[in-house]
């Protein structure tokens, strides 16, 4: 059986949270080894080394070696749990592979001949990739690092199914196997985005037409020479109030009248002298 990766792992005994959690302070990945028709074993990885590995995509694939001592089984990631906001390897669950028993895989979709598509190239479409992988089942040997997927001859508005799909000898999907035939990718036409055109309020508009019409900063009503601001009604700037004019009016007129008495007064004593 063809092996891509070797892991190096080692037996761990205590289980439990706390546990788990030591082991991550010390750089390290709790993990666990299931199937293969024997007992679940518990066991803790480099958490640096797996983590470089974890970087291609091809482990998520293809079968991985685990020694542990001087035993080397054969083996498949199925899940992995990471930090959520971490670049850090929380668990790892890896399957045991037996050369003659199935095994389900996600694997990964590679597309080609997009650019060249004739509903991009020469129809003016647009390619969209509806997923970019796929759930198998095969024999280990057999099992595909990825599936290749070639859009060239796709047309405007043809969309590519499951059923389309090339696969290698002795490989089914899941999802064809219960029944479910779903798109991968299609060609379709550009969007178009449609202008917004504002709508005006015809009675604001009109207000707005009538408040610049009007002399800037007088209000409505307000009498000639008025300064900009005054309110309806008010007097011109500098000018007394009616009360205050006809009061000096009056005190000027007794004023003059008092005057001219003592005035009078006074000369008709001279004259009898």
């Amino acid at each position: 059986m063809k092996t891509s990766f070797e892991l190096v792992a080692e037996f761990r005994e205590d289980q439990g949270k706390g546990a788990s959690r030591r082991l991550r302070h010390l750089g390290k990945v709790p993990a666990i080894l299931y199937g293969g028709r024997r007992d679940a074993r518990t066991l803790m990885l480099d958490h640096t080394k797996l983590a470089r590995l974890m970087d291609d995509e091809r482990f998520y694939s293809t079968i991985l070696s685990l020694r542990v001592g001087d035993q080397t089984q054969a083996a498949v990631l199925k899940d992995v749990h990471r930090h959520p906001y971490k670049n850090q390897i929380m668990h790892v669950d890896f399957q045991r592979v037996l050369e003659d028993e199935k095994i389900k895989m996600i694997v990964p979709l590679h597309f080609k001949g997009g650019a060249e598509a004739i509903g991009v190239k020469s129809q003016g479409g647009v390619l969209s990739h509806v997923r970019n992988d796929v759930e198998v089942t095969c024999l280990p040997k057999d099992l595909p690092e990825f599936i290749e997927v070639d859009v060239s001859a796709l047309e405007i508005n043809q969309v590519l199914q499951l059923s389309d799909l090339k696969l290698p000898a002795g490989v089914e999907i899941v999802e064809l196997l219960a029944g479910r035939d779903k798109p991968v990718a299609s060609i379709h036409m550009p969007r178009v985005e449609e202008e917004v055109v504002p709508v005006v309020d015809e009675a604001a508009a009109a207000a707005a037409a009538a408040g610049t019409a009007a002399a800037p900063g007088a209000a409505p009503g307000a009498a000639p020479g008025a300064l900009p601001g005054t309110a309806p009604g008010a007097a011109p700037a500098g000018a007394a109030p009616a009360a205050d004019a006809k009061g000096a009016a009056g005190k000027g007129a007794k004023e003059g009248a008092g005057k001219g008495a003592k005035e009078g007064a006074g000369k008709k004593g001279d004259s009898k002298k």
